[in-house]
């Protein structure tokens, strides 16, 4: 099941799950009220604003922090960007002959890496792909080690080029970690927990009204 999916379903559920807790509560004030016409209401406004305002607290850091992660993935994306740019002019240090095959390569590990982002939100599939672009940055980087030392490489190249691909490769990393980091399921819980209980006591202060 897609991540898509999954959250428009349990979006879902929890509007149909909201629904007849209005009703129960609409139902348990009514019967309140019947026994109790004076202390039914009493003090059941402090709660309900309470809930209602760490509800929307919570609601607010959660957002927010989305918020945040996706301008720090959007960031990260273009630092990689800027990697694999820098790495890949730089091969122009490396003899003549290995060049190709390098250049190759790159262009190969460019395309996995844009698979990565396409596949997403599926995370089975991204995770497949990026395997892939794992193996591409092995076989990139046994390249360069060999090109740089063979005859005919600058002197230079091996501290200009090398640091460039393990930026390129690091960066990846860095990626791939921001991309894991989501809220902790119990903060999703206890939204969940606190819409119902909202509901709840909507229903209840609708009663009489």
């Amino acid at each position: 099941m897609s991540y898509t999916l999954h959250a428009a379903l349990l979006s879902l559920g929890l509007f149909i799950g909201m629904l007849p807790l209005l009703e129960v509560g609409r139902r348990i004030g009514v019967h309140r009220l019947a026994q109790d016409p004076e202390g039914a209401r009493a003090g059941i406004g402090t709660i309900e604003g309470a809930v209602l305002a760490l509800l929307g607290l919570l609601l607010a850091f959660t957002v927010s922090g989305a918020g945040a992660r996706f301008d720090t993935w959007r960031n990260l994306i273009v630092e990689e960007t800027n990697a694999i740019g820098t790495a890949y002019l730089r091969l122009v240090l490396l003899p003549s002959a290995a060049q190709p095959a390098l250049r190759e390569n790159f262009r190969r590990y460019l395309d996995s890496r844009i698979k990565v982002n396409r596949k997403l939100p599926d995370i089975a599939a991204a995770k497949q792909e990026l395997s892939a672009g794992n193996k591409l940055q092995g076989e990139i980087w046994r390249q360069a080690i060999a090109a740089v030392r063979a005859e005919g490489a600058p002197l230079q190249a091996p501290q200009v080029l090398l640091p460039a691909l393990n930026a390129m490769i690091d960066i990846t990393t860095t990626r791939t970690m921001a991309m894991l980091l989501h809220p902790p399921s119990i903060i999703f819980v206890m939204i969940f927990a606190l819409a119902l209980v909202s509901a709840l006591l909507s229903g209840y202060g609708m009663a009489g009204e």
